[in-house]
């Protein structure tokens, strides 16, 4: 598929723009703890997609959020995906060697700081989102955004998909139970990253909100869709994470309940369901409508 060159450009500046906010806010590695501090910059900085942090530059933008603001949002809910990472290649988890192209993080430290990075992780992201000075909103939106965060990575969100995930390998879910757990595992941080970017400006009105949060919640689910299809067909270099791992590890998966054809049909039904929710925001919503077509034709 070929993008508007804009909407390219956009997406390299996002990107560019959280890694170095993401530099700026991690602990230096030479500052003690220094090994724990270099592993948390080792999972966190790198060859990531950075959807999370772009679609929340994309949606505060979109509502007249300037860019220095949405800086501590889109840096914390990277965090908290970079923590789930950490902690979901453990020997304990999916007991995966590779991630984002190069060792993961237990296996370039050890399982013990490994454990740790993520924690610390996770704990930076609240930190940021209470005290970072270029947030400069009242402190009840502020409280709200910590909220939205702490219920996408909690028991009912990202951490609950994935006790649903352990308990699920082996066994063969129907549709709804599938959907279900991954609107929790990989959903509910992509609809934390579109809210914290709309609670970053100052007149988003719950209408606009909930109009969002269902693009979200489509594209979340499409996204999840594309990783089931990718771990099918796609190749390790160019997914930078051990293809067939979800096959070998017997895991439910859409191409496995459902075949790659309806899967790739379910993935272009939650696109279009995704973009009829943009109507409201016309061509304003440009750079969103082009992240879900994105989402649905990456080859990583």
């Amino acid at each position: 598929m070929t993008f508007d060159p804009r909407f390219r450009q956009f997406l390299e500046q996002a990107r560019l723009r959280v890694e170095q906010a993401l530099e700026r806010r991690l602990p230096s590695a030479a500052t003690p703890p220094s090994r724990l501090h270099e592993a948390m910059r080792y999972a966190t900085l790198g060859n990531g997609k950075r959807l999370r942090p772009v679609l929340c530059y994309a949606t505060g933008q979109l509502l007249g959020a300037p860019l220095a603001r949405l800086d501590a949002p889109a840096c914390a809910v990277e965090l908290i995906h970079a923590y789930s990472l950490v902690h979901d290649d453990l020997p304990a988890m999916d007991d995966d060697a590779l991630r984002r192209g190069r060792p993961t993080c237990h296996c370039a430290f050890d399982e013990a700081t490994a454990i740790l990075a993520g924690d610390a992780l996770q704990s930076l992201a609240f930190r940021l989102l209470a005290h970072d000075p270029a947030l400069d909103i009242p402190a009840e939106r502020r409280l709200r955004m910590v909220d939205e965060l702490t219920h996408a990575a909690g028991s009912r969100g990202m951490a609950g998909g994935q006790a649903m995930d352990i308990e699920a390998v082996g066994h063969e879910l129907s549709l709804a139970e599938l959907e279900n757990m991954h609107i929790h595992k990989t959903g509910a941080l992509i609809r934390a990253s579109v809210r914290l970017g709309a609670l970053g400006t100052d007149q988003v009105t719950e209408e606009s909100l909930r109009a969002l949060d269902h693009y979200a919640k489509c594209i979340g689910l499409a996204f999840q869709i594309r990783d089931d299809i990718l771990d099918v067909e796609g190749e390790t270099e160019a997914i930078g994470k051990t293809q067939g791992k979800d096959a070998a590890n017997d895991k439910p998966t859409y191409p496995a309940l459902v075949g790659l054809d309806e899967a790739r049909a379910m993935a272009r039904g939650l696109l279009e369901d995704a973009l009829a929710s943009l109507a409201p925001f016309g061509d304003d919503a440009t750079h969103l409508r082009e992240l879900a077509l994105y989402v649905i034709d990456r080859k990583r």
